[in-house]
């Protein structure tokens, strides 16, 4: 079986992708933060998603993260340095990497093994099917961060999971488990950890041989009753006052953020 491998480096963190028997693998890379991503890394995410589309041969995309972690999602450590202005720039970018991804013309499967949390968890949602183990946890702990959802993210959970399930996630900030995230349908599948690589494959071989013609009439059809939803999902700001900088500097010292109500 040939592969191709290409690594993208940015200091210590690497997205790894491979080309194997038309399945395009990505991988996020950087065990040490839990696969947290860095603006770098986001960037390159950008740049892999098009790069997918420059060989007619790759039917099938895979999203992944190395070893127990999805992706802690965004690296908030680099928010900490930067003005609000910078901060919702580069939120911007995020949510068009991932939208990216979520609209390439080929069917797209995410590989969830262990945590996937806030932007980690909304990449994973972009993914058309998600493949999650017993070690899979999902959550969103924006509520410690001081920001909210934006839209497109609130859109992606509710039309996934319903209002109630979706404000649970962010009130409560906790972790759902693998079974409780399978019930829900944010995942699909649920295998055992040792049989994860197995599964993927075969579950990506498996639909790389269906028509790619009727594959994408059906991505299409579906964004379609997606994209139909009123524009009030357009044009969010995830910030909602000053607490992101408190929350922000909380989680660079390891402490429980202090917020206090806007007058």
């Amino acid at each position: 079986m040939q592969v191709r491998t290409t690594r993208l480096e940015a200091e210590d963190a690497k997205i790894i992708y491979q080309e194997t028997a038309g399945l395009a693998i990505i991988t996020i890379h950087r065990p040490q933060a839990k696969n947290a991503l860095t603006a770098n890394m986001w960037d390159q995410l950008a740049q892999i998603a098009l790069q997918v589309l420059e060989n007619p041969k790759n039917k099938v995309l895979i999203l992944r993260g190395s070893g127990e972690n999805f992706s802690a999602g965004s690296d908030i450590k680099e928010f900490n340095s930067i003005s609000l202005e910078k901060a919702e720039e580069a939120f911007v970018h995020m949510e068009k990497t991932i939208s990216t991804i979520e609209r390439l013309p080929i069917p797209t499967i995410g590989v969830i093994n262990g945590p996937a949390m806030g932007a980690g968890l909304e990449l994973a949602l972009a993914c058309d099917i998600r493949i999650g183990s017993e070690k899979t946890k999902l959550g969103i702990p924006v509520g410690k961060l001081g920001i909210t959802l934006n839209n497109k993210f609130a859109q992606r959970l509710v039309q996934l999971v319903g209002p109630s399930t979706t404000k649970d996630l962010v009130f409560t900030g906790r972790m759902f488990k693998a079974e409780e995230a399978f019930k829900l349908g944010m995942l699909n599948y649920l295998v055992a950890e040792k049989d994860l690589n197995k599964y993927m494959i075969r579950m990506g071989k498996l639909v790389a041989g269906m028509s790619p013609d009727s594959l994408l009439a059906v991505k299409q059809s579906v964004q379609e009753c997606v994209d139909s939803v009123p524009k009030l999902w357009e044009g969010s700001s995830p910030f909602v006052g000053s607490d992101f900088t408190e929350g922000c500097q909380a989680f660079v010292e390891k402490r429980q953020p202090i917020f206090k109500r806007q007058p």
